[in-house]
């Protein structure tokens, strides 16, 4: 059940994303420019994948160069989303992306990482 808890926070950072004019997918508007982690299939992960060992970019925002601008964390509705402050840390820093956003759907910080919190 602690998959469904996250897909919840998932579904509605997706809409949120959307709603902010973020793209999955090539439309008219424009190329997508939200990267989700090549070739993870998350239903192999488990029931529980928040607490896998390897760890996976949940959203990767874009700029309009195509190059990683924001690392989206994404949480269990039930877990403070600073508890992914540092896993997200080094994910933008692996990317080379300035902007970090955790969130559980409910809760989001915008976290500067040249300018801190």
């Amino acid at each position: 059940m602690a998959n469904n808890k996250e897909a919840q926070a998932r579904i509605k950072i997706n809409k949120l994303l959307e709603a902010s004019g973020w793209r999955f997918e090539d439309s008219e508007k424009g190329k997508a420019n939200i990267q989700l982690e090549p070739g993870v299939d998350y239903s192999s992960l488990g029931d529980d994948f928040e607490n896998q060992k390897h760890g996976f970019i949940d959203f990767l925002l874009l700029d309009k160069d195509g190059r990683a601008l924001v690392v989206v964390e994404a949480k269990r509705e039930s877990i403070d989303p600073l508890f992914a402050k540092e896993q997200a840390r080094n994910y933008a820093r692996n990317v080379g992306a300035r902007f970090v956003i955790l969130s559980n759907g409910n809760i989001h910080y915008f976290w500067d990482t040249k300018h801190g919190n």
